[in-house]
């Protein structure tokens, strides 16, 4: 099976690339805008009709879509998660190759959920922000491509290579600095809001999974579990050997609260935060994971513990 991959180098896609190498019946190509990418190509810019002589020239079996970008302002976002996809499927259909697309999407499409409920595939989307009105737009287009394509959305990644900017990677940093300084007291805000970890070598298996079958549509990839910040903290400071007393400070973070990532003392460099939740997607979200065990086989492996001692190992190697 031949497999285009795009956005080879990103946080998700790195680990995509490792599943599908490790599968011997996989021929993998790289797509990209950075130097080591196989053919170097940008979405945003480049052209469908640029795009489609490649693919028939490579004549892929399957497309897999992990570009975008997280940050930025509306006009990036919409760039980069909206106009890219639009370009990928624009060229799908203009080629022959007649290959399948596994586009990754993104639980912020669906914005706040209500507490202590699992969101299934049939909730009616309603981002919170810029960046999952451009995650959703993108689904959209996938879903009326008339491709086959199947659109997995991924609730909050973690585990090895954690962006240092997310909420867990900023709660390794803050860990980091007080144990290196000596600080035997640590003080967050922002640690109410629960969220569902799924690690990304789980979510790498799961691209893996779809890549093989026949599964169209949304299916969401999760572990079906919605943990409070302020428990994956305690975790954290456990597997850290931190023997420091966490501190949480009452309501959102802002400039006189720190957010995750801003250790006692550090008030000074703490820039305001959007309130009350800048991910848009309020203080719960928790994945009903029902469609994916049933139409990919999937079920996540690895737990929280296990991903937040890769993102202290990484943090520690820092000390």
């Amino acid at each position: 099976m031949r497999v285009l991959l795009i956005g080879a180098n990103g946080y998700i896609g790195r680990f995509v690339a490792d599943r599908l190498l490790a599968d011997p019946a996989v021929q993998l190509t790289a797509l990209g805008r950075g130097d080591d990418a196989d053919v170097r190509f940008d979405l945003a810019s480049g052209s469908p009709g640029a795009l489609t002589r490649f693919l028939d020239a490579v004549h892929p079996g399957v497309v897999v879509n992990c570009a975008g970008t997280t940050r930025g302002g509306a006009r990036d976002l919409t760039r980069h998660n909206t106009v890219a996809v639009a370009t990928v499927c624009e060229a799908l259909r203009r080629s022959g190759c007649g290959a399948r697309l596994v586009q990754i999407g993104c639980a912020a499409e669906y914005g706040p959920s209500q507490p202590g409920s699992s969101t299934a595939e049939d909730a009616v989307p309603r981002p919170g922000g810029p960046y999952g009105v451009s995650k959703l737009a993108a689904t959209e287009l996938v879903l009326g491509s008339g491709l086959d394509a199947v659109v997995l959305r991924v609730f909050s990644p973690a585990g090895p290579g954690t962006p240092a900017g997310s909420p867990l990677g900023r709660l390794a940093e803050a860990m980091r600095r007080a144990m290196q300084s000596g600080d035997g007291e640590l003080k967050l805000g922002g640690l109410g809001a629960q969220r569902d970890f799924v690690d990304v070598r789980d979510v790498a298996r799961a691209v893996h999974a779809a890549s093989l079958s026949a599964a169209q549509g949304v299916i969401n990839i999760g572990s079906g579990r919605a943990v409070r910040l302020r428990d994956a903290a305690a975790t954290l400071a456990r597997v850290a050997g931190y023997g420091g007393a966490l501190h949480e400070l009452d309501g959102p973070p802002g400039p006189l609260r720190p957010a995750i990532g801003h250790p006692r003392g550090d008030s000074d460099h703490v820039a305001p935060v959007a309130y009350p939740y800048p991910d848009g997607c309020g203080s719960w979200q928790q994945a009903d994971v029902r469609t994916a065990r049933d139409r990919l086989g999937w079920r996540p492996r690895i737990n929280l513990e296990e991903s937040l001692a890769d993102i202290w190992m990484e943090a520690a190697c820092r000390i």
